[in-house]
């Protein structure tokens, strides 16, 4: 069930920020990978047809199609034709990797960058 506010709209999943200066399917890409991150979303859990969730959200299916292929190209979820998307477990970190990350959090919080620049700062640094 979704609901409209005053700048955009929710569902049980993803709320938009229609007024807002990120796009829509960066909004539904970044809070379902945090949904992941956090626990809330499990391995195997179904995650809503690209076609429901635009009718949600009140978004264009492309631009729902959009985050949920992000969401595969980063390894959160899997797509099977017959079977939905689903939510993929996350790689065990190695400790050291996972210290490396909250060094990284730390220098980037000291230099005044948000998660997502320095998430971005991470993705250009990493050899295709």
């Amino acid at each position: 069930m979704s609901s409209k506010t005053a700048t955009g709209t929710t569902s049980g999943l993803v709320a938009i920020d229609a007024g807002g200066r990120i796009p829509p399917f960066e909004q539904v890409r970044s809070q379902i990978a945090a949904q992941i991150a956090a626990g809330y979303l499990v391995d195997g859990q179904r995650l809503p047809s690209v076609r429901a969730l635009a009718e949600e959200l009140r978004l264009a299916p492309g631009t729902v199609a959009k985050a949920y292929t992000l969401l595969e190209e980063s390894g959160l979820v899997h797509t099977a034709r017959g079977a939905g998307t689903r939510v993929v477990r996350p790689a065990d970190v190695p400790a050291d990797v996972a210290d490396a990350i909250r060094a990284l959090v730390g220098t980037a919080r000291a230099a005044g960058l948000s998660a997502d620049q320095t998430a971005t700062a991470l993705r250009d640094a990493w050899p295709a």
